[in-house]
């Protein structure tokens, strides 16, 4: 099977998940570019931050066009990730290859947990739910807790930029309940902090981008961006909590391939 048909076809099972989860889907592409594209872990990062980037800003002005969106809270949780971002991503260029798969299937096993928990938030089917036209109640949340938010918006970004994922599966749950968002606000404002997120760590890793095969990138991005638009209709037929499932145990299978490959 040639590389371009591997590139659209992954980059269409990861739309898929971005869509009918909400988040985690990027927690795939890495994987994915390694395994059946041939990246390296390093240029796999990097990679999996440029389609990060391009379906986080598609999915942003889907939601901000329903007034899912709280600007100015999510700036500032934003803004406390650009510069740990910034520095995780130099760093990770830097870092051995088996460290760097250890420290994704980690975070790739944490996610799958997370999602297997009962009674875990699910932002997909948060997506379905009325327009919040009330105060921003997460921007008065931000102002009580400036310290917290700071401390948690700090932490995902060098998440982000160290690892090459928007971290959906953690910025959601800590919008909800650091900044006190209810759940639709807190996936819509979620794509704000990953895509700036990954923006700052992008800015880093300039020589690493240079390497980058666009060839296959391009397609991947393109089949990710319109496979979650499958996604959202998929989640409507089979239902948000049977898909996490499927998903969560075949992240954990990822996972554990990726963990006994570094350690190898």
């Amino acid at each position: 099977m040639s590389a371009l048909v591997l590139a659209l076809a992954a980059g269409a099972v990861v739309g898929l998940a971005l869509g009918a989860l909400g988040g985690g889907g990027s927690v795939l592409a890495v994987p994915a570019l390694i395994y059946l594209l041939g990246f390296t872990p390093a240029a796999a990062t990097t990679a999996s931050l440029i389609i990060v980037t391009a379906t986080s800003i598609t999915a942003l002005y889907a939601h901000a066009r329903t007034g899912a969106v709280r600007w100015r809270a999510g700036a500032l949780f934003a803004a406390a990730g650009l510069l740990p971002a910034a520095a995780a991503g130099a760093a990770a260029a830097r870092l051995p290859q088996p460290v760097l798969t250890a420290a994704f299937a980690a975070v790739a096993a944490l996610a799958a947990v997370r999602m297997l928990r009962p009674g875990a938030a699910d932002s997909g089917a948060a997506d379905s739910g009325p327009a919040d036209s009330g105060p921003a109640v997460g921007d008065r949340a931000v102002a009580v807790r400036p310290v917290k938010v700071a401390g948690t918006g700090a932490g995902l970004g060098a998440l982000t930029g160290l690892l090459g994922v928007g971290g959906g599966f953690l910025t959601v749950p800590a919008l909800v309940t650091v900044a006190a968002f209810e759940m639709r606000a807190a996936v819509g404002t979620s794509l704000l902090v990953i895509a700036a997120n990954s923006l700052a760590s992008l800015a880093t890793r300039g020589a690493t981008t240079a390497g980058v095969d666009w060839a296959l990138i391009a397609p991947f991005t393109g089949a990710a961006i319109l496979g979650a638009w499958d996604g959202k209709r998929l989640a409507a037929r089979v239902g948000g909590t049977r898909l996490k499932r499927t998903f969560a145990i075949l992240l954990l299978a990822v996972a554990a391939f990726m963990l006994v490959d570094a350690v190898a």
